[in-house]
Parts: C-alpha cells; structure tokens; sequence
C-alpha cells in the first residue's frame, strides 16, 4: 500500500532556515519547505493579503508533493504495532468480561462464519434465515474469512478491526511527516491514533467500516501526494465496504476534478453515484426479505410518526449532541483541517448522520465517526502547509503549533475516553458476573440452537446457532439463555414462563442458574419447523 511501502529519496531543496517541528521541544517551526516562491510577496505588494496566501498555498502544495520530505517506514511500523496492541488488549479485555455494547459483533461474526463455510451470509440473529446482504451490503467482510480459518472466533475480527486501525495511523502519520517534516508525523501519528473517533469505534467491537478506515486514509494520501490514479483506485473497493460510502468516492471524484483531472474526477463521481444507486435501490432489496432498503426509514421516520424531508433538513442542527460532535471533529485538529478542501469528503457521511432521526447516530459515541478520523487528520495536514506561508503573521505563527496542539489535545481527551481503563486495575480483573456468564456458557452444549440477549451472543456465535431472545419465535430452540439483568422493559421474575412465552410450542427447564444467568432446556420435542 504506497501509505506504508518503500522509503522517499531525499530529492535537493533549497536551503532552509528552520530546524523543524520538534514535537514537545522549544522550536515549532513547520516552515521547511521553500519559501521564495511564487507569491510571497516581493516588497512591491505583490503576493500580500488573501491573494497572496491563496497562491502561496498553491506554491508549497504542489512543492511538498512533488518533494516529500524523509519518512522513514520502521517508526510508523513499531507505533502501528504498538496501537495494534492496545486496541486488540482494550477489546479482548471487554470481550472476555462479557461488556459487548450490542449484538454487532455476533452479527459479523455469524457472517464471517457463513462465508467461511461457503455458504451464503445468513444471518440468524437477525432472523431465522435472514441474509445480511438485505441489511447492510458490506461483501468486503469476506476478506476475513482467511484468518478466520486460523482463528474461528469473534476475537479475530476484534484483532482484524485493531490491525486495520493502526494501520491507517501509520498511513496517517508518515503522510504527515512526507508534507510537513521534522517530528510531525509522530505526533499526528499519537493524536490520530487516540482520537476519539477511533478510540469509541474500538469501544462498539467490530464494524465493517473497519475496511474503510485504512482506504480513506490512503486516499487522502494520493489526493495529497497528487498521485491521482492512486487516489481513484484506491475510492473503487469502498463501495464494498458499506452502501453509502458510494457518495464518499462520488466526492473523491469532485475533488479530482477541482484538482484539476476533470475527466478522471467525472468518472469516479459517476462510478460513485451509480455504485450508491444500484445498491440501495436494486441489490439491498433484492436481498431483503421485505424488497426495500429499511435504512430510509431512519430519515423519513421517527418514532413511527412521518417526517418531511423539508424538517429533516431544518433539523440538521437541532441538537446540542450533533454540535458537540462537529466542534470535536475538527477541534481535535486544532480547526486547521478547515482550511483544506480535503475535508469536504466528510459531508457525505455527515449529511446522512445529521439527518437522521435516531440520536445514536448524531454524537461521538459508537463507531460512525472512525471513517471521519483519516480525512480531518490529513486535511489539518493540508492546512498546516497552506497556512505556514501565509502573510498574516497569526496564522503562519499558529500553523507552525498546529500539530503538537493537536497532539495534546489527543491527549487529554483519553482520559475521558474508553482506552483510559487500561490504566485502572480493575479492568484486568474478573468478577463475580464474569464467573457466572462462563459458568452460564458451559451449560450450553456445541452446537445447539439457542435463543440469548446481548451479554452471551457474541461467545456462542463460533460453534452455536445463535437468535436474537424474542426474535425467532416458531423455532423452539434448543437452549434460552438470558441475563436477569440485561435491562429489559419489564423484569423476569419467572424465567421458565418467560421461555415458554416467547415458544408456547415447546416446554423448557433451568439446567443452569447462576445469577444473574439463567439457562434453560427444551424437555419437549420441537416442531417440525424447528
């Protein structure tokens, strides 16, 4: 992947008068690209004011690309193995404490497990017999199926989400220092890799925009490399990875296009459009057992009452949440991604967030933001050298702190974010409901049929059929394992009676009860569909 590959050549520059960015040093110079350029000003006026800056970052661009500064690959491989560690440890230590936020991770496990199988990617939890492909079309989760061979658990797509994160830091990161210089890749490589966009994404367990995240990062690579082949081959596999992304490589087309590759940028916005439209409106129905594509609903809808799309627009801003979120999005930049148009390939994904009616998509929580992470890092990259030229002395002067503030400003949002917890050491200890949920685990035989909530879904899915409690009703399962304190609308106070409710076909009995897991077996035979 050219984000990671080989070693630039140090190309001849001219002269220059400053030191570099030494992250955390005294000296917070990133002006080490030339500056008698084109622009600049030459004591006439020429080149001064908006004009000027506007020209001078055309200047520095087209430089840095065409002279990238050293970045040697062997640092940003050890930080990528060191933020492959800590993501991997932070999602095994919840995923061994039973802590999955949603049944997310047993859903991508089971189809990983179909398509290793050969077969197609049905999706049990979401339905006996319900392919996922009707749900989301992410086809791109196939490319797992290799390690999952090796490793038939959900703790392998955990590892895979871990992997595939840092290696979007070490994209992110030595891009950064081939444009800027000095230290600056290594400190957007430490800001980016505890973003928090990522750090929340790492918290939901494993997502299809897993794939995502590495590419965008490359893309913006290429876009800023001025390598444009690159850039429009890189954009083709997201529309692969999930449904909407086919509006994201649309925008990577305008952007070609405004870069100057009209014909290529055409194409790509076409191929993205087309790719959108096809999939939502012909492949996802096709799947669907309903024939349409149920995620409009989450615009057009809410709470079952219709909403126009004149109020769904209106209300783009109308919530403290969706503000919040946007001021962390490019705060965590120190706002220099701002200056680069670079940052417009967040608007898709953004449109569609900000106009749904479901509050979990709107804030910072979850994974939604992790594809947002690569492009507002290298826009502030692209801002940082637009900026350090400028004839407005506070804005050079602030480009030139740009990174590092950024780098503290990672900083101390960990601690109010989910990597945070390594550092306590009751996270690595197992308590009294840990016990009980494996005790809970072993009292279901391989290869049952079993109907559970959240806490126990994503352990069964390796060598179990596992259905969402209260969403398989005609199957009789062969096992009803539920958590009393799952949080259910009402309290279970007789377990048995609550199975038989959800299956009046069958009877079942407690062959294990360890509080607050209750396991229960099916005594009659079950029904021919079952």
């Amino acid at each position: 992947m050219n984000g990671l590959v080989g070693q630039w050549p140090e190309p001849a520059r001219p002269a220059v008068t400053s030191e570099g960015l030494r992250c955390g040093g005294i000296v917070l110079d990133l002006n080490q690209s030339e500056t008698d350029v084109p622009g600049n000003g030459d004591g006439n006026g020429n080149g001064s004011g908006r004009h000027g800056d506007e020209e001078r970052g055309r200047a520095t661009g087209t430089a840095a690309a065409a002279a990238p500064h050293p970045a040697p690959l062997r640092p940003y491989v050890i930080a990528a193995i060191l933020l492959c560690a800590l993501y991997f440890l932070y999602s095994y230590l919840r995923y061994s404490h039973f802590h999955s936020p949603s049944w997310d991770l047993g859903i991508f496990e089971q189809e990983v497990r179909a398509y290793a199988s050969l077969k197609a990617p049905v999706v049990d939890i979401k339905g006996p017999g319900y392919l996922i492909l009707g749900d989301h079309f992410s086809p791109v989760v196939a490319l797992l199926v290799p390690l999952y061979w090796i490793w038939p658990s959900a703790l392998a797509l955990l590892f895979a989400q871990a992997a595939l994160f840092a290696v979007s830091a070490a994209v992110v990161g030595r891009t950064v220092q081939q444009i800027l210089g000095g230290r600056s890749g290594m400190c957007v490589t430490v800001a980016y890799g505890l973003s928090w966009g990522l750090q929340e994404a790492v918290k939901a367990d494993f997502h299809e925009i897993a794939f995502a995240v590495p590419l965008i990062a490359l893309v913006c690579r290429a876009l800023l490399m001025e390598r444009w082949r690159a850039a429009l081959l890189w954009s083709l596999p997201l529309v692969l990875v999930k449904e909407d992304l086919g509006i994201t490589v649309a925008v990577v087309g305008a952007l070609l296009a405004v870069y100057g590759r009209r014909l290529h940028g055409f194409l790509l916005a076409a191929f993205g459009v087309f790719a959108f439209a096809l999939t939502v409106l012909v492949l996802i129905p096709a799947a669907s057992s309903a024939g349409t594509y149920d995620y409009w609903k989450k615009i057009e809808q809410d709470g079952g009452q219709r909403v126009s799309p004149l109020d769904s627009v209106l209300g783009v801003l109308d919530s403290s949440v969706k503000i919040e979120m946007l001021v962390f999005l490019v705060g965590i930049t120190a706002f220099m991604a701002l200056r680069s148009p670079l940052v417009l390939l967040v608007l898709p994904t953004l449109g569609w967030r900000l106009l749904s009616q479901d509050s979990n998509h709107w804030g910072m929580v979850w994974h939604y933001s992790a594809i947002l992470m690569p492009v507002v890092f290298l826009a502030m990259a692209d801002g940082v050298r637009r900026s350090r030229g400028s004839a407005r002395p506070w804005l050079a002067a602030y480009a030139n702190v740009a990174v590092p503030v950024a780098a503290a400003i990672a900083v101390a949002l960990t601690q109010h974010l989910p990597l945070r917890d390594l550092l306590r050491p009751e996270t690595y200890g197992a308590d009294a409901r840990t016990d009980a949920a494996e005790a809970a685990l072993e009292a279901i035989p391989v290869g049952a049929r079993v109907e559970t909530d959240i806490t126990l879904m994503a352990h069964l899915t390796g060598d179990r059929t596992v259905y969402w409690v209260g969403g398989a009703p005609g199957t009789a399962p062969d096992v009803v394992a539920i958590n009393l304190d799952f949080g259910w609308s009402r309290p279970i106070d007789d377990p048995v009676k609550y199975a038989q409710q959800l299956h009046p076909e069958a009877r079942y009995r407690i062959t294990r009860e360890a509080a607050p897991f209750v396991v229960m077996e099916r005594t009659t035979p079950a029904p021919g569909n079952g």
